[in-house]
Protein backbone atom coordinates (compact mmCIF):
# COMPACT_ATOMS: atom_id res chain seq x y z
CA UNK A 1 0.00 0.00 0.00
CA UNK A 2 0.87 3.40 -0.83
CA UNK A 3 1.83 5.99 1.97
CA UNK A 4 -1.62 8.15 1.11
CA UNK A 5 -3.62 4.49 2.03
CA UNK A 6 -1.55 3.81 4.87
CA UNK A 7 -2.48 7.64 6.15
CA UNK A 8 -5.97 6.94 5.72
CA UNK A 9 -5.83 4.11 7.78
CA UNK A 10 -4.13 5.02 10.07
CA UNK A 11 -6.55 8.02 10.84
CA UNK A 12 -9.25 5.73 11.11
CA UNK A 13 -7.26 3.51 13.58
CA UNK A 14 -6.77 6.76 15.77
CA UNK A 15 -10.85 7.57 15.59
CA UNK A 16 -12.03 4.26 16.11
CA UNK A 17 -9.74 2.31 18.21
CA UNK A 18 -7.89 4.72 20.15
CA UNK A 19 -10.92 6.87 20.44
CA UNK A 20 -8.70 10.54 19.58
CA UNK A 21 -11.46 13.74 19.14
CA UNK A 22 -12.21 14.58 15.80
CA UNK A 23 -9.89 17.95 16.22
CA UNK A 24 -7.20 16.14 16.90
CA UNK A 25 -7.33 13.60 13.63
CA UNK A 26 -7.78 16.41 11.82
CA UNK A 27 -4.38 18.26 13.19
CA UNK A 28 -2.78 14.60 12.13
CA UNK A 29 -3.90 14.32 9.03
CA UNK A 30 -2.24 18.22 8.33
CA UNK A 31 0.79 17.67 9.83
CA UNK A 32 1.21 13.90 7.56
CA UNK A 33 -0.31 15.47 4.88
CA UNK A 34 2.58 18.33 5.28
CA UNK A 35 5.40 15.74 5.81
CA UNK A 36 4.19 13.28 2.44
CA UNK A 37 4.43 16.93 -0.05
CA UNK A 38 7.08 17.66 1.37
CA UNK A 39 9.14 14.19 1.34
CA UNK A 40 6.99 13.05 -1.87
CA UNK A 41 7.38 9.98 -0.71
CA UNK A 42 4.71 7.33 -1.48
CA UNK A 43 6.24 3.92 0.34
CA UNK A 44 6.85 2.90 3.57
CA UNK A 45 10.41 2.18 2.74
CA UNK A 46 11.21 5.22 1.31
CA UNK A 47 11.14 6.96 4.69
CA UNK A 48 14.96 7.38 5.52
CA UNK A 49 17.05 8.96 8.01
CA UNK A 50 17.65 11.45 5.50
CA UNK A 51 14.53 12.25 4.53
CA UNK A 52 13.85 13.19 8.42
CA UNK A 53 17.25 14.88 8.37
CA UNK A 54 15.67 17.28 5.40
CA UNK A 55 12.26 17.61 6.56
CA UNK A 56 13.83 18.52 10.38
CA UNK A 57 15.86 21.24 8.19
CA UNK A 58 12.54 22.53 6.58
CA UNK A 59 10.43 22.35 9.57
CA UNK A 60 13.41 25.13 11.26
CA UNK A 61 13.30 27.35 8.97
CA UNK A 62 9.88 27.31 7.72
CA UNK A 63 8.12 30.98 8.11
CA UNK A 64 5.57 31.43 10.05
CA UNK A 65 4.75 35.09 9.67
CA UNK A 66 6.65 38.05 11.30
CA UNK A 67 8.10 38.79 14.84
CA UNK A 68 7.33 42.06 16.63
CA UNK A 69 10.55 43.86 15.18
CA UNK A 70 8.97 43.35 11.76
CA UNK A 71 11.42 40.28 10.57
CA UNK A 72 10.70 36.76 9.47
CA UNK A 73 9.92 34.42 12.42
CA UNK A 74 9.92 30.67 12.09
CA UNK A 75 8.38 28.04 13.70
CA UNK A 76 8.80 27.71 17.51
CA UNK A 77 10.77 24.11 18.18
CA UNK A 78 7.43 23.11 20.42
CA UNK A 79 5.47 23.79 16.62
CA UNK A 80 8.35 21.94 15.19
CA UNK A 81 7.46 18.77 17.50
CA UNK A 82 3.93 18.77 16.92
CA UNK A 83 4.53 17.62 13.00
CA UNK A 84 7.75 15.28 14.45
CA UNK A 85 5.26 13.60 17.36
CA UNK A 86 2.57 12.83 14.37
CA UNK A 87 5.52 11.17 12.00
CA UNK A 88 6.62 9.27 14.87
CA UNK A 89 3.07 7.77 15.83
CA UNK A 90 2.17 6.72 12.38
CA UNK A 91 5.59 5.29 11.70
CA UNK A 92 4.75 3.34 15.17
CA UNK A 93 1.12 2.04 13.63
CA UNK A 94 3.55 0.86 11.04
CA UNK A 95 5.37 -1.05 12.84
CA UNK A 96 2.49 -2.29 14.97
CA UNK A 97 1.09 -3.62 11.23
CA UNK A 98 3.77 -5.26 10.30
CA UNK A 99 5.01 -2.72 7.30
CA UNK A 100 8.41 -2.14 7.02
CA UNK A 101 9.62 1.49 7.91
CA UNK A 102 12.21 3.64 9.76
CA UNK A 103 12.34 3.04 13.05
CA UNK A 104 10.06 5.56 15.20
CA UNK A 105 13.42 5.84 17.79
CA UNK A 106 15.05 7.37 15.19
CA UNK A 107 12.94 10.74 15.07
CA UNK A 108 13.99 12.59 18.28
CA UNK A 109 12.42 15.69 18.90
CA UNK A 110 13.35 19.30 19.31
CA UNK A 111 14.77 20.46 22.55
CA UNK A 112 12.41 22.93 23.60
CA UNK A 113 12.61 25.93 26.20
CA UNK A 114 11.13 25.22 30.12
CA UNK A 115 7.50 26.11 30.10
CA UNK A 116 6.85 29.60 31.68
CA UNK A 117 3.45 29.97 33.37
CA UNK A 118 1.57 32.88 33.18
CA UNK A 119 0.34 33.84 36.21
CA UNK A 120 -1.60 36.54 38.34
CA UNK A 121 -1.53 37.37 42.07
CA UNK A 122 -4.12 36.32 44.74
CA UNK A 123 -5.14 39.73 45.00
CA UNK A 124 -5.71 40.16 40.81
CA UNK A 125 -7.46 37.07 40.91
CA UNK A 126 -9.97 38.46 43.14
CA UNK A 127 -10.48 41.84 41.50
CA UNK A 128 -10.92 39.42 38.49
CA UNK A 129 -13.09 37.11 40.25
CA UNK A 130 -15.29 40.10 41.87
CA UNK A 131 -16.08 41.65 38.26
CA UNK A 132 -19.38 40.78 37.44
CA UNK A 133 -21.63 42.92 39.92
CA UNK A 134 -24.59 43.51 38.14
CA UNK A 135 -28.07 41.34 38.74
CA UNK A 136 -28.69 40.52 34.97
CA UNK A 137 -28.56 36.83 33.42
CA UNK A 138 -25.30 37.85 31.68
CA UNK A 139 -24.01 39.10 34.90
CA UNK A 140 -24.90 36.29 36.86
CA UNK A 141 -23.66 34.39 33.84
CA UNK A 142 -20.28 35.62 33.55
CA UNK A 143 -20.16 35.29 37.50
CA UNK A 144 -19.96 31.66 37.78
CA UNK A 145 -18.39 31.10 34.66
CA UNK A 146 -14.78 32.31 36.89
CA UNK A 147 -15.95 31.23 39.80
CA UNK A 148 -16.63 27.61 38.06
CA UNK A 149 -13.23 28.22 36.27
CA UNK A 150 -11.50 28.80 39.77
CA UNK A 151 -12.91 26.07 42.24
CA UNK A 152 -12.76 23.25 39.67
CA UNK A 153 -9.87 23.83 37.73
CA UNK A 154 -11.59 23.17 34.07
CA UNK A 155 -10.07 23.38 30.67
CA UNK A 156 -12.35 26.14 28.78
CA UNK A 157 -13.33 23.40 26.26
CA UNK A 158 -14.87 20.96 29.27
CA UNK A 159 -16.47 23.98 30.46
CA UNK A 160 -18.29 24.62 27.68
CA UNK A 161 -19.20 21.31 27.15
CA UNK A 162 -21.53 21.18 30.55
CA UNK A 163 -24.71 20.87 30.09
CA UNK A 164 -27.85 21.95 32.29
CA UNK A 165 -28.68 19.24 34.56
CA UNK A 166 -25.96 19.85 36.67
CA UNK A 167 -26.65 20.36 39.94
CA UNK A 168 -26.01 23.39 41.63
CA UNK A 169 -26.14 22.02 45.23
CA UNK A 170 -23.37 19.05 44.68
CA UNK A 171 -20.00 19.34 46.30
CA UNK A 172 -18.54 17.71 42.76
CA UNK A 173 -19.19 16.16 39.47
CA UNK A 174 -17.64 14.41 37.09
CA UNK A 175 -16.13 15.78 33.91
CA UNK A 176 -15.20 13.96 30.41
CA UNK A 177 -11.66 15.45 29.57
CA UNK A 178 -8.79 15.17 27.31
CA UNK A 179 -8.36 11.49 26.04
CA UNK A 180 -11.58 10.96 27.30
CA UNK A 181 -10.73 10.36 30.44
CA UNK A 182 -12.86 11.07 33.22
CA UNK A 183 -11.70 12.65 36.09
CA UNK A 184 -14.15 14.26 39.49
CA UNK A 185 -13.76 18.21 40.24
CA UNK A 186 -15.02 19.68 43.21
CA UNK A 187 -17.17 23.09 43.20
CA UNK A 188 -16.59 25.44 46.52
CA UNK A 189 -19.51 27.33 47.76
CA UNK A 190 -19.10 30.17 46.45
CA UNK A 191 -19.17 28.89 42.90
CA UNK A 192 -21.92 26.50 44.10
CA UNK A 193 -24.15 30.14 45.03
CA UNK A 194 -23.04 31.48 41.63
CA UNK A 195 -24.57 28.79 39.77
CA UNK A 196 -27.96 28.91 42.38
CA UNK A 197 -28.00 32.38 41.15
CA UNK A 198 -27.65 32.33 37.64
CA UNK A 199 -29.67 29.14 36.63
CA UNK A 200 -32.53 30.03 39.05
CA UNK A 201 -32.77 33.33 36.44
CA UNK A 202 -32.84 31.63 33.47
CA UNK A 203 -36.12 30.97 31.56
CA UNK A 204 -35.19 29.22 28.52
CA UNK A 205 -34.95 25.44 27.72
CA UNK A 206 -31.62 25.07 26.58
CA UNK A 207 -29.94 22.11 27.22
CA UNK A 208 -25.96 23.77 27.20
CA UNK A 209 -25.08 25.67 30.95
CA UNK A 210 -23.20 28.49 29.57
CA UNK A 211 -25.02 30.22 26.98
CA UNK A 212 -25.28 32.89 24.75
CA UNK A 213 -27.49 35.45 25.16
CA UNK A 214 -28.19 37.18 21.83
CA UNK A 215 -29.63 40.68 21.28
CA UNK A 216 -31.34 39.99 18.66
CA UNK A 217 -35.13 39.24 19.59
CA UNK A 218 -35.60 37.48 16.23
CA UNK A 219 -33.17 34.46 17.64
CA UNK A 220 -35.65 32.29 18.89
CA UNK A 221 -32.83 29.65 20.28
CA UNK A 222 -29.79 30.68 22.10
CA UNK A 223 -26.72 28.58 21.85
CA UNK A 224 -24.05 26.94 23.92
CA UNK A 225 -21.11 29.13 24.59
CA UNK A 226 -18.02 28.65 22.54
CA UNK A 227 -14.51 28.03 24.02
CA UNK A 228 -13.69 31.59 22.40
CA UNK A 229 -16.73 33.26 23.60
CA UNK A 230 -15.51 32.42 26.81
CA UNK A 231 -11.99 33.70 26.53
CA UNK A 232 -13.67 36.92 25.21
CA UNK A 233 -15.55 37.07 28.58
CA UNK A 234 -12.34 36.08 30.83
CA UNK A 235 -10.41 39.02 28.99
CA UNK A 236 -12.99 41.42 29.27
CA UNK A 237 -13.22 41.10 32.98
CA UNK A 238 -9.49 40.81 33.55
CA UNK A 239 -9.89 44.66 31.67
CA UNK A 240 -12.30 46.17 34.00
CA UNK A 241 -10.70 44.93 36.96
CA UNK A 242 -7.77 46.75 36.09
CA UNK A 243 -5.19 43.54 35.16
CA UNK A 244 -2.50 44.49 32.46
CA UNK A 245 -1.44 41.13 32.24
CA UNK A 246 -3.51 38.90 29.36
CA UNK A 247 -5.72 36.99 31.48
CA UNK A 248 -7.00 33.72 30.30
CA UNK A 249 -9.43 30.74 31.42
CA UNK A 250 -6.13 28.87 31.10
CA UNK A 251 -4.25 31.11 33.71
CA UNK A 252 -7.38 31.11 35.92
CA UNK A 253 -6.63 27.06 35.80
CA UNK A 254 -2.86 28.01 36.65
CA UNK A 255 -4.15 30.24 39.72
CA UNK A 256 -6.25 27.05 40.58
CA UNK A 257 -3.20 24.38 40.71
CA UNK A 258 -0.80 27.23 42.61
CA UNK A 259 -3.79 27.93 44.89
CA UNK A 260 -3.47 24.14 45.84
CA UNK A 261 0.32 24.09 45.96
CA UNK A 262 1.03 26.62 48.06
CA UNK A 263 -1.77 25.66 50.43
CA UNK A 264 0.14 22.11 51.01
CA UNK A 265 -1.29 19.66 48.10
CA UNK A 266 0.86 17.10 47.44
CA UNK A 267 1.80 16.89 43.14
CA UNK A 268 0.00 13.78 42.69
CA UNK A 269 -3.24 15.01 43.87
CA UNK A 270 -3.11 18.23 41.58
CA UNK A 271 -2.31 15.95 38.77
CA UNK A 272 -5.77 14.30 39.34
CA UNK A 273 -7.47 16.82 40.10
CA UNK A 274 -6.12 18.67 36.56
CA UNK A 275 -6.49 15.84 34.67
CA UNK A 276 -2.93 15.57 33.57
CA UNK A 277 -1.48 12.27 32.54
CA UNK A 278 1.58 12.44 32.97
CA UNK A 279 3.12 14.09 36.10
CA UNK A 280 6.13 16.15 34.10
CA UNK A 281 2.59 18.25 33.02
CA UNK A 282 2.03 19.51 36.28
CA UNK A 283 5.72 19.64 37.56
CA UNK A 284 5.52 22.83 35.94
CA UNK A 285 3.71 24.93 38.93
CA UNK A 286 6.51 23.40 41.52
CA UNK A 287 8.97 26.41 40.40
CA UNK A 288 6.37 28.99 41.44
CA UNK A 289 5.35 27.52 44.62
CA UNK A 290 8.89 25.99 46.13
CA UNK A 291 8.61 28.29 49.80
CA UNK A 292 11.46 26.22 50.87
CA UNK A 293 13.28 28.26 48.50
CA UNK A 294 12.18 31.39 49.12
CA UNK A 295 12.61 30.55 53.02
CA UNK A 296 16.00 29.73 52.34
CA UNK A 297 16.93 33.10 50.69
CA UNK A 298 15.17 35.55 53.35
CA UNK A 299 16.93 33.65 56.23
CA UNK A 300 20.87 33.46 54.20
CA UNK A 301 20.55 36.21 51.82
CA UNK A 302 22.73 39.15 53.27
CA UNK A 303 20.81 41.77 51.54
CA UNK A 304 17.40 41.22 54.15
Amino acid sequence: MNLETLKRRFLEYLEIERGRSLKTIENYDRYLSTFLSFTKASKPDEITDELIRSYRLWLNRKPSGKSLDGRPDTLKKKTQNYYLIAVRSFLKYLMRCGIESLSPERIELAKTPERSLDLISSLELERLLSSPEGEDLKSLRDKAILELLFSTGLRVSELCSLSRDLDPDADEFSIRGKGDKVRVVFVSERAKEALRTYLEKRVDVDDALFIQLSKNKESKNDKRLSPRSVERIVQSYARKAGITKKVTPHVVRHSFATDLLQNGADLRSVQALLGHAHIGTTQIYTHVTDTHLKEIHKRYHKNK
